[in-house]
């Protein structure tokens, strides 16, 4: 579970020169309204008594897509200039966002080409090419993605629009907790899944902008907690590819973006084991009537699975996506 090293203190509150800020997290919402669902926030008396506190579920597993990811794609997608809507968008992803970014490149008209892992959940991949994506497979053990990626942008005038280290995807992504907080009012605590950054950081921004006493909690796979690192070290800390479950999650470093805003606004990071996102899986089918992803289900697990203590408090959750493979869900669920 979560390290026994104390938080460090943030940095500072203030965000250095040149990264997004919560204007622009006003400004995505205004781009991205008519579009992006308004997902649900959801509650469970179950776990508030198991919990001992006020639980919001903000349901970004029924987003479009089925991820928050297509904010942040179709807030970076309608900020390209007319040529580089003509040429196409490049990105690199192990699902979420390759999805995401298919469907918001459809929507707007725009090619788009995603490079991802051989071994993406099937589904992932398929739901990609269905909204008329080219994928482009590679070895995330063996080769760079990034490097990928670059080469393409280059070979065929591409726009790259990474899955999180993006000043319009950022603040795409933080449109949610701003939905979250406007709807149940200031929160103590916010807990947000964690792969590169991107989901954080925009919610951090919006936390800091409309609930400034709320602590906010990243959380990451154990397997794959080069965030915490990170965040303890002061400095970016690259991984090896965890092995986990939580496949969104699968991250080897925060971006150069990400990072300083999670310095300065993230309370702390904490991890959750494998076998914690299926218990927390089984709740949300069980309880909740609702299908969750291993990484969606990451921060829902670090309060239901008591990694923070919460009692009395008003807590907001992020369930950041549902795209899980029918057969591994019935997997988990058997288990």
């Amino acid at each position: 579970m979560t390290s026994s090293t104390q938080p460090l203190p943030a940095s500072s509150s203030i965000i250095p020169e040149g990264l997004p800020t919560y204007d622009d997290v006003l400004t995505a919402a205004w781009r991205i309204a008519d579009v992006a669902h308004r997902t649900p926030v959801l509650t469970s008396r179950t776990a508030d008594e198991r919990t001992g506190a006020k639980l919001f579920f903000k349901a970004e597993n029924l987003q479009r897509g089925g991820a928050f990811k297509f904010r942040g794609a179709y807030n970076a997608i309608s900020r390209l200039s007319p040529e580089a809507r003509k040429r196409g968008v490049v990105a690199f992803s192990s699902g979420n966002h390759a999805q995401a970014l298919a469907y918001a490149g459809r929507l707007q008209g725009v090619p788009a080409v995603v490079i991802m892992p051989n071994d993406a959940p099937a589904m992932k991949v398929a739901a990609t090419r269905g909204y008329g994506a080219e994928v482009v497979s590679f070895d995330r053990y063996t080769e760079d993605r990034d490097a990928i990626a670059r080469r393409l942008s280059e070979e065929r005038g591409l726009t790259l629009i990474p899955p999180y280290d993006h000043d319009d995807v950022i603040a795409g992504q933080g449109t949610a907790v701003k939905e979250l907080i406007d709807e149940v009012g200031p929160l103590d605590m916010l807990f947000v899944p964690v792969g590169g950054g991107g989901l954080i950081a925009g919610s951090a921004l919006v936390a800091q902008a409309l609930s400034p006493e709320c602590l906010v909690y990243g959380v990451e796979p154990e397997a794959g907690n080069d965030g915490q690192q990170s965040f303890r070290a002061g400095s970016i800390v690259r991984i090896p590819v965890p092995k986990t479950i939580a496949d969104g999650a699968q991250t080897t470093y925060l971006g150069e973006k990400t990072f300083p805003i999670i310095r300065a606004l993230v309370h702390d990071m904490v991890t959750v084991s494998d076998a914690m996102l299926v218990d927390t899986m089984r709740f949300f089918a069980e309880r909740m009537k609702i299908v969750v992803e291993p990484t969606g289900c990451l921060a829902a697990a670090a309060v239901l699975q008591g990694a923070v203590p919460c009692q009395g408090k008003r807590i907001g959750i992020v369930i950041s996506g549902g795209n899980v493979d029918p057969r591994a869900f019935a997997k988990f669920m058997a288990e």
